[in-house]
C-alpha cells in the first residue's frame, strides 16, 4: 500500500515538472516583446558647458561659475555691481566699427551711464592673416585702432572721461578660432570688452 501511494507520488510529481517544461518556453514567448529602436537625435553641443548651445552662444567661452543670460553671456546679479561683455568682428584689414556692432555698445554705455563709477577694458586682436609671421610679438597698429575705435565712438556719444575706458592691443597672439578657414579668421578678428564696476 505504502508502495502504491509512493509511486502515485512520484508519477503525480514528474507529471507537474514535465507540464511546467512545456509550458515555459510558451509563456517567455508570450512574454517577448519586440524590440525597442530609439530615435537618433543629433548631438548639441555647449562646449562651455553654460547651458546654451554652441549654435545660439555669443559668449562661447563662458567660465563655469558665472551666471548667464540666454545668450550665454555672463549676467551680474542683482546687487553685486556691473559685469558685462561686448564682442565686435571686423573685416579684413579694417579697423571701422560696422552699425551692426553700434547697438549692442550703446547698451554697453547706457549700463556705464546707470554705473557710474564702472570702467571699460577693450581689447583688440587680429587675424593671423594679417599679421606677417615675424611681426608676430611687435605692436599691431590695426589691432589698436579697433580697440580705439571702440572707446572714441562711447566717449563721443556718451561723453565718458577717457580715464573710465583703457584699451590695449594683442595682436594675433590670442586666436578664439583655427586660423585655416576664413570663419575662424573672421572670428578672430575682433574687439573684446568687458564693463566692470570695481569693488569700493
Amino acid at each position: 500500500m505504502k508502495k502504491s501511494i509512493y509511486s502515485a507520488i512520484i508519477v503525480f510529481g514528474s507529471a507537474l515538472v514535465l507540464s511546467a517544461c512545456q509550458t515555459t518556453p510558451q509563456l517567455v514567448a508570450a512574454n517577448q516583446q519586440a524590440p525597442i529602436i530609439a530615435p537618433v537625435v543629433p548631438a548639441i553641443l555647449d562646449s562651455d558647458g553654460d547651458g546654451v548651445p554652441d549654435d545660439i552662444d555669443q559668449c562661447p567661452a563662458t567660465p563655469w561659475n558665472v551666471v548667464i543670460d540666454e545668450r550665454g553671456c555672463p549676467l551680474a546679479p542683482i546687487g553685486v555691481g556691473l559685469r558685462m561683455e561686448y564682442r565686435a568682428f571686423f573685416d579684413k584689414d579694417s579697423s571701422k566699427l560696422l552699425p551692426k556692432y553700434q547697438d549692442e555698445l550703446d547698451k554697453v554705455g547706457m549700463k556705464m551711464q546707470e554705473y557710474k563709477g564702472a570702467i571699460l577694458w577693450v581689447e583688440g586682436h587680429n587675424s593671423r592673416t594679417e599679421v606677417d609671421s615675424a611681426d608676430l610679438n611687435n605692436p599691431n597698429s590695426l589691432a589698436q585702432a579697433r580697440a580705439d575705435n571702440v572707446k572714441n565712438y562711447l566717449i563721443s556719444k556718451f561723453n565718458f572721461a577717457p580715464d573710465r575706458i583703457t584699451t590695449i592691443e594683442y595682436g594675433a597672439n590670442r586666436p578664439i578660432a583655427p586660423s585655416d578657414t576664413e570663419e575662424g579668421n573672421m572670428l578672430n578678428r575682433r574687439v573684446y570688452a568687458l564693463a566692470t564696476e570695481p569693488d569700493k
